[in-house]
C-alpha cells in the first residue's frame, strides 16, 4: 500500500508497527521520499483487512489516498519493522 496525504511526521509509521503487530502481521513500513509512506503487509487476508481499517480510522483526516496492490508472499518478511 501507498498512503498519501499528511502521513510523514505525525507517528504514522510507529502507529502502523503497532497495529501491524496486533494483527499479527508481517512486513514493513517506510517514509518514501514524495512524501507518501509504504506499507508491506503479508498475513492472514481478515487481518491485513483489519490493519488497514485500524490505520484509516487512526488517520481520519490525514490520508487523502491509500492505493492498494497485491503482490505475492514474500518469505524475507518474518517480522514486522520499520525501516529507514
Amino acid at each position: 500500500m501507498i498512503f498519501s496525504g499528511r502521513v510523514q511526521g505525525i507517528g504514522f509509521r510507529f502507529t502502523v508497527l503497532n497495529i501491524a503487530n496486533r494483527c499479527h502481521l508481517t512486513g514493513l513500513v517506510r517514509n518514501l521520499r514524495d512524501g507518501t509512506v509504504e506499507l508491506i503487509a503479508q498475513g492472514n487476508p481478515e487481518n491485513i483487512a483489519d490493519c488497514i481499517r485500524d490505520i484509516k480510522e487512526s488517520f481520519i483526516g490525514y490520508i487523502s489516498n491509500a492505493a492498494i496492490e497485491d503482490a505475492n508472499f514474500d518469505p524475507q518478511y518474518t517480522t514486522f519493522k520499520i525501516t529507514f
